[in-house]
């Protein structure tokens, strides 16, 4: 899926920003990520209650491995049907991106100053 065709599954949610990240493309709305496309799947970001109902309607999490270990990052996959229907898709694309509001902001570490140059 490319950048293209995630801006068009789309348009009846509003616009979207991407960016290339990792191996994929962030998605951005209100200058939140609530959806990420990796391997040419797309997921959104979700909380408790929408994990359950993304999985009652056959999505799965979106999983790496790490270190022989599997790691969830919080993003489940569109369900096949919503990606038929964009005003189902745009309705799971508005409970990402409120998921991503209530979500607390990311601290960044304080960058120490560059030393002077004589």
């Amino acid at each position: 899926m490319d950048a293209e065709t995630v801006e068009d599954l789309l348009a009846s949610f509003g616009p979207v920003r991407l960016k290339r990240m990792f191996s994929g493309l962030g998605v951005f709305a209100d200058g939140l990520m609530m959806a990420i496309v990796i391997d040419g799947t797309l997921y959104f970001k979700a909380d408790d209650a929408l994990a359950e109902s993304l999985a009652a309607q056959g999505s799965a999490p979106f999983t790496y491995d790490r270190r022989g270990r599997r790691v969830a990052l919080g993003y489940w996959s569109a369900p096949e049907a919503a990606l038929d229907d964009a005003e189902e898709l745009a309705e799971i694309a508005r409970a990402a991106l409120a998921v991503a509001r209530r979500a607390p902001a990311r601290k960044t570490r304080a960058r120490r100053p560059a030393a002077p140059t004589n």
